[in-house]
């Protein structure tokens, strides 16, 4: 199991979160357009990304990798309250931990490019807040549990 509270590794799932409501992707299109390469160096230099507004580094990414804007938009979608980009990294960052056994970044990308994407970013449902524990078991046993 990997380290629990990894600073880097909360940083870029909110950074990605981020990105995806500003360029209305899903988070799974983001991932894939960074790449392996792309998602490492947020990772490696994100003690250093965080030192700005995390709305001016996203802005500055997807400048850099010329990231395109499509037209899902989940916030606006959304019913109810709509968590923070804080919130949704955490999530995603807990969930990436739990169910690492190798490298994080190559972990990081599996989860972001599986099923899971479309259930965690479904603010209409209750499946985002559920307790980490029952979302990296979904996640292990390729299911939404009856809860």
């Amino acid at each position: 199991m990997y380290k629990k509270n990894d600073s880097a590794l909360f940083f870029t799932c909110s950074l990605i979160e981020q990105m995806g409501r500003t360029l209305h992707l899903e988070r799974r299109k983001i991932v894939e357009s960074l790449g392996e390469t792309g998602i490492n160096m947020l990772y490696r230099n994100a003690d250093i990304l965080h030192c700005e507004p995390i709305e001016k580094t996203a802005d500055d990414v997807i400048e850099e990798f010329a990231l395109s804007s499509g037209d899902y938009d989940n916030v606006e979608q959304a019913q109810y309250l709509v968590p923070d980009v804080w919130t949704m990294g955490k999530v995603y960052a807990r969930l990436i931990e739990d169910v690492a056994n190798e490298d994080i970044v190559k972990t990081l990308l599996g989860v972001y490019s599986s099923w899971i994407d479309s259930k965690v970013s479904d603010y209409n449902s209750s499946f985002y807040y559920q307790p980490r524990d029952y979302i990296a078991e979904c996640f292990r046993q390729n299911m939404v549990l009856d809860g």
